[in-house]
């Protein structure tokens, strides 16, 4: 059996503020399932539920070198879904208030990527695999070559890097090379985690991990492209033969219409009728007039330029000349807030907007709503749309990353298709495929069509833990020892360069009641 040990800042549902923590809650349980042995390290902090707390075991104590210095180090250990969490505890570090964004976060996650290497001999799990997620984690590959390769334990280990956004790197001041993360100067090269002239945790991750994938076929081809690849397109076209993409999915059990329990009422595919209760519900609780002749377009999502709100609020108007209703559910940038806010006041009788974000909220908003818009400027993957489809939601989303992978156009002459699309980032090719959606809406024939077949499309993380349990396999045959970067042999050499959907011709034996390759 492989064993591997995901590595992140965050998990569902410890801590989450994003998709990177529902991927890193939910992948694993689905790994274990197919033979894996899987497990999850992330930080302990401060935010965590007391509720799990309460239920964690102390494992182990030790002290995590940080350069010239050492500091405290215990593990905790809990397993939720049949999954064993492990939490690196350090309050100095982790009890604070939010997760990211501290002036001393190169030290709080060099202290982290550390200490999970150092943890590994005390908690009795030799992983085969480190499969570390987004910056936080990027200096895991560079510190097992630094201070970790000739010691025996871990000198076979293999690590796999997964981009979940390109756009948030951990780039700190070059002065940390010594102070804190104890690395000699032959690292800060362009072949190294130097950048502009400053140490980049992910830039570091993509070039000293073994392998790397994105979460979605296509934006692991758009960020090799200068317009998303946020300056690090040339070294990502240099490991190209070792990059891949792999869509994410979603937790079945998590998000299923038929019994959540945030529900107004539960429905499933053969009692779709009922979801239109909780469209009632969700207008009298906002204050909007009820009636199932207008469809309900929800948008819930991160108040940022890069989910397309500038799109959105550009149109506003027309949109709701549609005589349709919008309801607006998330947090983020506070200009978007006081113009939704006002957008909402100005067309109180259409229009809701529900800030800060809510999870309760969010729920009934997925089962209330016909159709839900994502015009994103770029989207690594998206998890939105996927659940939104789980409650019968048609997604509209613009032709970029995730979305192009999960969300095929509707094609009235020969009925295929899932959502809506278009393709250019344009304020009115979207209100035109809004039109075009709400038209189809009032066709009940070919509306009952498409919901039905949006629920009983498979985005469970089945299909997604299959392909990962590829890269692993990959990397468990391969009898590839790391070098550093200016020394690494061509992919073609590593024999790494093969598509991630090719056979192997010696797959990890199947485990009893598990899939088998």
């Amino acid at each position: 059996m492989i064993k591997t040990l995901l590595v992140a800042g965050e998990a569902a549902p410890f801590i989450k503020t994003g998709g990177l923590g529902d991927v890193v809650g939910s992948l694993p349980k689905e790994l274990r399932q197919q033979g894996v042995d899987a497990r999850v390290i992330i930080p302990k902090y401060g935010a965590i539920p007391e509720e799990f707390k309460i239920n964690m075991s102390a494992k182990t104590v030790f002290t995590t070198p940080v350069s010239w210095r050492t500091q405290y180090c215990g593990i905790e250990e809990f397993e939720y879904n049949g999954v064993p969490f492990y939490f690196i505890d350090n309050e100095y570090y982790f009890k604070r208030y939010g997760v990211y964004g501290h002036y001393d976060d190169a030290e709080r996650y060099a202290y982290f990527c550390r200490s999970v290497l150092e943890a590994l001999p005390h908690i009795d799990f030799q992983p085969h695999i480190l499969h570390c997620h987004d910056w936080h984690s990027g200096m895991v590959s560079v510190f097992l070559t630094a201070h970790y390769r000739k010691n025996p334990f871990y000198k076979k280990i293999r690590t796999l890097f997964t981009i979940h956004n390109l756009k948030y790197q951990g780039i700190f001041p070059k002065d940390i090379m010594v102070n804190i993360l104890d690395l000699g100067w032959e690292y800060f090269t362009v072949n190294g985690v130097e950048f502009y002239d400053k140490v980049n945790f992910m830039k570091s991750g993509i070039l000293f991990s073994d392998l790397i994938n994105t979460v979605s076929p296509t934006y692991a081809n758009e960020i090799q492209h200068a317009y998303f690849g946020e300056k690090l397109e040339g070294v990502l076209n240099s490991r190209r033969a070792s990059l891949s993409g792999i869509v994410n999915g979603i937790d079945y059990h998590t998000y299923n219409p038929a019994t959540d329990p945030r529900l107004f009422v539960n429905y499933g595919r053969q009692t779709r009728k009922r979801k239109t209760k909780n469209k009632t519900e969700l207008q009298k609780m906002l204050g909007l007039p009820v009636s199932d002749a207008k469809p309900l377009i929800a948008m819930i999502s991160r108040l940022v330029e890069a989910k397309g709100l500038d799109l959105v609020m550009r149109v506003l108007h027309e949109i709701l000349a549609c005589d349709v209703q919008l309801v607006v559910l998330g947090q983020g940038d506070e200009h978007y807030h006081h113009m939704l806010w006002h957008a909402a006041w100005l067309y109180n009788d259409r229009m809701s907007a529900i800030i800060p974000y809510n999870e309760d909220m969010a729920r009934k908003v997925f089962a209330a709503s016909d159709l839900f818009l994502m015009p994103s400027r770029y989207e690594p993957c998206g998890i939105s749309q996927l659940i939104a489809m789980r409650y019968g939601s048609l997604p509209i989303v613009r032709e970029t990353g995730g979305l192009r992978d999960t969300v095929m156009p509707y094609n009235e002459y020969t009925g295929e298709g899932t959502g809506f699309t278009f393709s250019n980032y344009n304020a009115h090719d979207m209100l035109y495929t809004i039109r075009r959606a709400v038209g189809f809406y009032h066709n009940k024939q070919v509306w009952d069509k498409l919901t039905n077949r949006v629920m009983q499309a498979d985005n469970s993380w089945q299909a997604s833990a299959r392909k990962y349990r590829e890269l692993y396999n990959r990397l468990y045959m391969e009898e590839y020892v790391y070098k550093p970067a200016e020394t690494r042999p061509h992919a073609a050499e590593r024999d790494l360069s093969l598509s991630i959907f090719d056979d192997f011709h010696q797959p990890i034996p199947a485990q009893e009641g598990a899939y088998a390759h």
